[in-house]
């Protein structure tokens, strides 16, 4: 009887804690660096959210293992929903495959909140290389085998988007792996790579420059900010597609009050225009979601990046 009442006691204060949430500042984990694509995502929605939610929002930077250190630090958490995690196609889909030990579950260790965007990629060259759209540059490549693309490293999204466009057209390209994509790009724009299949919000600003040459999207449609660059699909491989996306989880087992808290506050705020036209403009189109829907994506996910990484043959200790 005892073990009874202490039960029903943990029930009620733990529904009571959930009708007041939240009543402290809420924790982002970011399971990569500052100042990069996935942080500079994040911290859009941060002001937002916790305007709407009546609390501070703190992003916390945990990086390390592609996004594994952040994630398994979350997945490991309270599930008050206090402290949260923005998580993207790495953490909730390839690393599952490219990891031997990632430390989480992706569907069993998180309950999903909402989606945020899809992240375009930008098929991007330096412009020493002879080719003003991708029929010519697949007809480079077929002349000149092994040529080399680089990327933020090896499993990550431009790697596997370059192992993809590998296979699908016909060429063989070098991988160059690099320790993010910052260094990569700077290496492209100086020449000493001459292609990469990268995120849109990274190559923008130096396709817009002159810098680069920017030849296609890999989304299924025109990017809303590019309209003058075409899809892969359109331009040279029809049926080509491929998308980075992110969204916010919390630990499994947080009450469902919460979960509903937060997923509106993020729903609204993605609605925003301001907040719209910035991810936009990185690249990012607003994708909120319910949380039942983030979980059909994520399960979705794991098996589609899984075949990919299988394929490219990448891995990682």
């Amino acid at each position: 009887m005892k073990k009874f009442v202490l039960v029903i006691a943990f029930l009620v204060a733990g529904n009571a804690s959930a009708q007041t949430y939240p009543g402290k500042p809420v924790r982002l984990v970011v399971p990569f660096p500052p100042g990069g694509g996935a942080d500079i995502y994040a911290r859009t929605i941060v002001p937002g959210v916790s305007k709407l939610l009546g609390q501070p929002i703190v992003v916390d930077n945990r990086p390390g293992s592609g996004g594994n250190v952040g994630a398994e630090h979350v997945s490991k958490a309270d599930p008050d929903g206090y402290t949260i995690l923005y998580g993207t196609n790495g953490t909730h889909a390839i690393n599952h495959t490219l990891y031997k030990r990632t430390g989480f579950d992706a569907v069993k260790d998180f309950a999903p909140v909402s989606r945020m965007t899809q992240i375009a990629l930008l098929v991007v060259t330096h412009p020493s290389v002879p080719a003003n759209d991708m029929r010519d540059l697949v007809a480079y490549l077929k002349a000149n085998p092994k040529t080399f693309f680089g990327s933020a490293g090896n499993g990550t999204t431009s790697h596997l988007a370059g192992e993809m466009f590998k296979t699908v057209a016909g060429v063989d390209m070098t991988h160059v792996p690099y320790k993010g994509g910052a260094p990569a790009m700077i290496d492209l724009i100086a020449g000493r790579v001459p292609l990469m299949i990268e995120i849109m919000g990274s190559a923008i600003p130096h396709a817009k420059a002159g810098k680069i040459k920017a030849l296609a999207v890999t989304t299924a449609q025109r990017f809303p900010t590019l309209p003058e660059v075409p899809t892969i699909a359109e331009a040279a491989i029809p049926g080509f597609q491929m998308s980075a996306w992110d969204g916010i989880f919390t630990p499994a087992g947080t009450p469902r009050p919460v979960i509903d808290a937060l997923n509106g506050a993020i729903r609204r705020t993605l609605e925003e225009p301001e907040v719209r036209n910035a991810l936009l403009g990185r690249g990012a189109e607003p994708v909120p979601s319910t949380p039942e829907e983030l979980g059909r994506h994520v399960a979705a996910e794991l098996e589609r990046w899984g075949k990919v990484v299988k394929a490219s043959g990448a891995s990682v200790d």
